[in-house]
């Protein structure tokens, strides 16, 4: 039965991954690296992270430009032009300005028709999915035709390179995926997302200022509050309870297990995390999709460069199930399953 005021065809209507793309900056900061600017050393880091090595954007370089290199590889893997694009979203909280949103920075750089729209959506790591729902939703009652989803973060602009507890976690990248309408089993099928927040626990995981309540100034400055804030046990608690908790709700609703399961994609936010969810949900090792060893947390981006990853090595089969999740500041937490 389609939702309340939904058109009658809306459970007819599928929608699909029909490109996904990725951009990482080419300077690579290595843990090595950072032991020179922060207490911290190598064994730390890895034995507590997984992380070896992060991406960092140059100085010349701006989030826009690895946004719009992800979306043009998404466009160009969905065998459109930029021409048929008319909508994209950007998932971020590390835009280049606040005024004008990092997707309407991204139309213009990749030339994309003003015939079609621009906005950004802040869910911190969970945006690229709470994008991807919106997608999903918008392709299949037919308001557009081929929506560009993005997820990048400069988070590299927002660290305290002297803080080892936030510093060595973050890296800077981008991934984008392409939503077009489709029939039931063709590659790519959105079978399902659900998308969570809990706002009572936002201060776990924030970036205090420069927004409204604290603009830029010398207050700011002074406390540092122009970095992000983490508080890392409580991370941890909430992302593994609610990244099994919303994998588990996919998985009962569409009547399967992860006996099922050929690819699971967690959030890439450390080894632990990854290691505590996959335990939970009984996930074999060998089906967890990991390259957070590589390029760090990169927040809304971990999820779309991860399976790009592994789709461009032929790791992702044709019909394989494909379970993910993620979790952010908020708190926002999502989970989704494709058919590809």
């Amino acid at each position: 039965m389609a939702p309340q005021n939904m058109p009658q065809n809306f459970n007819s209507v599928r929608s699909r991954i029909s490109g996904l793309g990725s951009y990482f900056p080419s300077q690579v900061v290595t843990n090595a690296d950072l032991e020179k600017i922060v207490d911290t050393s190598d064994q730390w880091i890895s034995e507590r992270t997984g992380i070896k090595e992060r991406r960092k954007l140059r100085d010349n370089e701006q989030n826009s430009d690895m946004a719009a290199g992800a979306a043009l590889a998404a466009i160009k893997a969905a065998g459109l032009k930029v021409t048929d694009i008319d909508l994209i979203i950007g998932c971020t909280t590390s835009p280049d300005r606040w005024m004008p949103s990092l997707a309407c920075t991204v139309q213009a750089k990749i030339g994309a028709p003003p015939t079609g729209t621009a906005f950004d959506m802040l869910a911190a790591c969970a945006g690229w999915m709470a994008g991807l729902q919106m997608a999903d939703a918008m392709v299949r009652v037919g308001h557009y035709k081929n929506v560009v989803v993005i997820g990048s973060e400069a988070l590299s602009r927002f660290v305290n390179w002297q803080d080892r507890g936030t510093c060595v976690l973050f890296g800077d990248g981008a991934g984008a995926s392409v939503v077009t309408a489709c029939k039931p089993g063709d590659r790519g099928e959105i079978l399902d997302v659900e998308v969570h927040s809990d706002g009572r626990f936002g201060d776990i995981l924030e970036l205090p200022g420069c927004g409204s309540q604290t603009p830029a100034g010398p207050k700011v400055l002074e406390n540092n509050l122009q970095y992000i804030r983490m508080n890392g046990q409580e991370v941890f608690k909430h992302a593994v309870r609610n990244m099994t908790s919303v994998c588990e709700s996919i998985l009962a609703r569409q009547k399967l297990t992860m006996h099922d399961i050929a690819w699971f994609v967690p959030h890439q936010a450390n080894i632990r995390i990854i290691e505590a969810v996959g335990k939970k949900l009984a996930a074999p090792l060998e089906k967890v999709a990991m390259n957070v060893q590589r390029y760090g947390n990169t927040s809304s981006a971990t999820v779309p460069t991860c399976l790009d990853e592994y789709v461009q090595a032929g790791k992702v089969k044709k019909g394989d199930l494909v379970l993910m999740t993620t979790f952010g500041g908020g708190i926002t937490w999502a989970g989704c399953l494709i058919r590809w």
